[in-house]
């Protein structure tokens, strides 16, 4: 007989039990939903606020790399005095400043494309470093010569850091 209030209980309790049970995996479910739509709203909307900085940061990295370009760089900079070392430090001064005040910048790209810009920097001053020990240069306006006769046999590095940059920039759309 004691059987039967045990059954009963059973009986009223079972179906508790599993309504219960799936009330709360669905009430889970749900609130684990709504997190993920959240988590999505607030990326997209990060992302509406991010494109523009990245924008302006590779506009800034390929305004650096225009100016550093050989070609135009020994235009807008003339030497202050024949002395052929004291052109070399003024460019490579000149380099050097402009990239300080871009540094930042890299929060805003991919490391590759991080590293190519500050290779194209590292190879122009390297470029002019090589061209003022040569033996054909001996005063601050042939330095200049030599750099841009140099150029006409081969393509700048920031023209191929440029290149990089254009290419990384049509991949965001």
């Amino acid at each position: 007989m004691e059987s039967i209030p045990i059954i009963e209980l059973l009986s009223y309790t079972l179906p508790a039990v599993v309504t219960g049970v799936v009330a709360y995996y669905f009430f889970d479910l749900h609130t684990k939903n709504e997190e993920g739509r959240r988590r999505y709203l607030l990326h997209k909307e990060a992302q509406k606020n991010a494109l523009p900085l990245r924008l302006q940061a590779f506009e800034r990295m390929a305004l650096y790399m225009e100016r550093i370009n050989p070609t135009k760089l020994l235009i807008r900079i003339a030497p202050l005095s024949q002395d052929k070392n004291d052109y070399e430090n003024l460019i490579i001064a000149q380099i050097e400043q402009e990239f300080e005040h871009n540094l930042t910048q890299q929060i805003y790209m991919s490391d590759e494309c991080w590293t190519i810009i500050v290779t194209a920097k590292n190879a122009t001053i390297q470029m002019i470093r090589k061209a003022n020990r040569s033996d054909r240069v001996d005063s601050s306006d042939k330095l200049r010569e030599v750099l841009l006769n140099d150029l006409m046999e081969k393509q700048s590095p920031s023209n191929a850091a440029l290149a990089y940059i254009k290419n990384e920039v049509g991949q965001l759309w």
